[in-house]
């Protein structure tokens, strides 16, 4: 790992570029601060602000918002705002002054009607493996000979004659400076400079409490990240205290908050995600990995996913996540996503319901209240960056019956501790006839792209001679476009239908997340019989004689009533796993030649020997190649205890 720091030496001043509002530069600052012990702290902000500067350090981790009216005129033109938040080297510069005890000087000129100008810069994050002596220098020969502009002029030469009268004071100073201007103020410094005509004094500058909703938004370095740097700047936070009522030591965000046994506050259990996360990134003093952070945030994310939803996220959703994260990055010239790209991902990859809890606990700040010590102030992003980018969620709730007008209303709950375990009075138990329907349409799907597949496969291309075929194969022609050919094909049938369909989820050698385990009799002629392997019906109850079950997988075998108990069938003790006993059973119940097979791998070799050897053909589709929406509403089941039961299903299951 190369040594991340780089500082610019001149005469007393040891200068740090920077990168505004970037948690990076602002460990780097705290890495300068240890090293160089200074006497003296100089930063690229103007004296008239040094009042109300120091009042928002003082309130952090509460981030804070100084305001000043500004324009070129008397009369103000508009109003300008300063964020003071944790994750940003100017404001790390001023909290090792205060903490330190150490002389902090504001140098920079106040000007009005300063232009805003995007700088196109390699995303910070670089510096965690290149170090920031390869970054600036990158930076430097990029930007090459390029001319500054008269406002940057004036506060060069203002900062370079400040840095003149220090350094007849002090022996160390770190100067704080962002990268635009390092390099000419250095040239400054050895010139003599005359003191600048400034402003030395700007009415109407007052300090405000931001609120917490616009916390979300305009926050340079989201909260998440923005908290865990917090955290980390002392000593890591401690592990939660075991609760009095018995639960866990350690929570995970919102775990407990639906279906749980002691309503717990959202906000502390948000901040105990943050908390875990912290410990989790390395020992103190570790440099802060922002790829590791997002990393962390995912995981807790898909625990509230999974405690809102009782969906989990599965192996390939997650890779999906990080891959389509990580091009959309790229595709912006960055190396790691910012915040409006994870959220994309996350609704894109998995669904909306996962991407508002991804928002919730991404933007959510531990410290930030309405109720403060100062005024309250909502700002948008347009106010503060100039724009902003928009998403909107539409997370699956249920709504209650008759009263969708009224919005979205929360799931219903035991009015007493074991309620809905008295609707388990009836020993038979029966299916809700709603998915029953959506499974068994998803079959003749599967059937029908089994059919397709097959059809493929056989199919044959040739050039063209007497006879057009089936007609032209525009692709296989285009390819061949060099050798002046036309190349037609032809489509063979494929003798015998497909019969039995096997759908896994999940292999689940070991039979541990998926230990329930059944044989159900189609209904009526319409319905196909059913094996399938669940989780335990009995850990997820979301009725009065009403549990939730996601399958690992299932098999579909039509027309009904012929299938024996599969799982206690003495024909398939080999088989390696529940999935390897589905796969057995529709070679045997199969009445067709074909057996479409979905999962994330394919079967071993031996079942296809087997698959010979009883004259059927396994035809292997890969579940990445699925709708994953339709995926995830298919995985879902119902277990009712009695089929009366079926009348009040729909007013508990969403």
């Amino acid at each position: 790992m190369p040594h991340r720091l780089y500082l610019e030496h001149f005469g007393p001043i040891h200068a740090l570029p920077v990168l505004h509002y970037r948690m990076e530069f602002a460990q780097l600052v705290r890495q300068a601060v240890r090293q160089i012990r200074p006497d003296a702290i100089a930063i690229e902000l103007p004296a008239t602000l040094e009042a109300p500067f120091l009042r928002a350090l003082g309130r952090l981790p509460q981030v804070s918002v100084i305001s000043y009216p500004s324009g070129a005129g008397k009369k103000p033109t508009g109003t300008t705002y300063l964020l003071v938040e944790s994750a940003d080297p100017l404001v790390e510069g001023g909290r090792q002054a205060l903490e330190l005890d150490i002389p902090l000087h504001l140098i920079d000129l106040d000007i009005d009607g300063y232009p805003r100008i995007p700088d196109h810069l390699p995303d910070s994050y670089s510096i965690c493996r290149i170090g920031l002596t390869a970054y600036y220098r990158e930076y430097l020969g990029a930007r090459g000979k390029e001319s500054p502009g008269r406002e940057d002029l004036r506060r060069e030469q203002g900062m370079a004659f400040r840095l003149q009268q220090l350094s007849k004071r002090h022996e160390r100073i770190l100067f704080i400076c962002g990268m635009a201007h390092l390099e000419r103020i250095r040239g400054m410094f050895d010139l003599p400079q005359a003191a600048p005509l400034e402003r030395i004094r700007r009415d109407g500058v007052t300090v405000w409490n931001l609120h917490p909703d616009s916390c979300r938004e305009i926050m340079a370095e989201f909260p998440f990240l923005a908290a865990i740097y917090e955290y980390r700047r002392s000593a890591l936070p401690a592990e939660p205290v075991e609760q009095a009522n018995g639960l866990r030591k350690r929570f995970h965000a919102l775990e407990l908050i639906n279906g749980g046994r002691q309503d717990i506050p959202e906000e502390r259990l948000l901040d105990d995600a943050i908390r875990g996360s912290a410990r989790r990134l390395g020992s103190e003093g570790t440099f802060p990995d922002r790829q590791r952070i997002i990393y962390l945030l995912f995981g807790q994310a898909a625990r509230q996913y999974r405690q809102e939803t009782g969906e989990t996220i599965r192996v390939w959703q997650k890779r999906a996540f990080f891959r389509f994260a990580r091009n959309y990055a790229l595709s912006c010239g960055m190396l790691l996503p910012d915040l409006f790209q994870l959220l994309a991902a996350a609704r894109g990859c998995v669904d909306d319901n996962f991407a508002y809890a991804f928002y919730r606990l991404a933007t959510f700040h531990p410290w930030q209240n309405v109720e403060s010590d100062l005024a309250t102030i909502s700002i948008s992003p347009e106010e503060i960056w100039g724009g902003s980018r928009q998403i909107r969620f539409r997370p699956r709730q249920k709504r209650h019956k008759g009263l969708s007008h009224l919005g979205f209303l929360k799931r219903r709950r035991e009015r007493h501790p074991g309620e809905w375990l008295e609707g388990f009075d009836d020993p038979s138990i029966c299916s809700y006839p709603p998915e029953d329907l959506a499974i068994e349409g998803y079959g003749h799907f599967l059937k029908r792209r089994g059919s397709m597949q097959l059809s493929e496969e056989l199919t044959r291309c040739e050039k063209f001679t007497s006879s057009m075929l089936d007609g032209i194969d525009l692709r296989e022609t285009l390819r061949n476009i060099h050798e002046g050919s036309i190349y037609v094909r032809e489509k063979q049938r494929a003798k015998g239908g497909v019969g039995c369909v096997v759908v896994i989820f999940d292999d689940d050698r070991g039979s541990k997340k998926f230990p329930y385990s059944m044989t159900w009799l189609g209904e009526h002629e319409q319905e196909s019989d059913m094996a399938f392997y669940a989780t335990d019906p009995a850990e997820n109850i979301v009725g009065p004689g009403i549990c939730r079950c996601e399958y690992g997988g299932f098999l579909l075998s039509y027309p009904p009533r012929r299938m024996m108990d599969v799982w206690n069938d003495p024909d398939y003790r080999g088989s390696m796993s529940q999935a390897e006993v589905l796969l057995m059973a529709a070679l045997d119940y199969s009445p067709e030649k074909h057996v479409v097979y979905v999962a994330g791998r394919p079967p071993r070799s031996i079942f296809k020997q087997m698959a010979a050897r009883l004259d059927r053909k396994i035809v292997y589709i890969p579940l990445g190649s699925l709708s994953p929406l339709k995926l995830k509403q298919i995985r879902v089941m119902h277990i009712l205890a009695g089929k009366d039961k079926r009348e009040i299903a729909r007013e508990y299951i969403w």
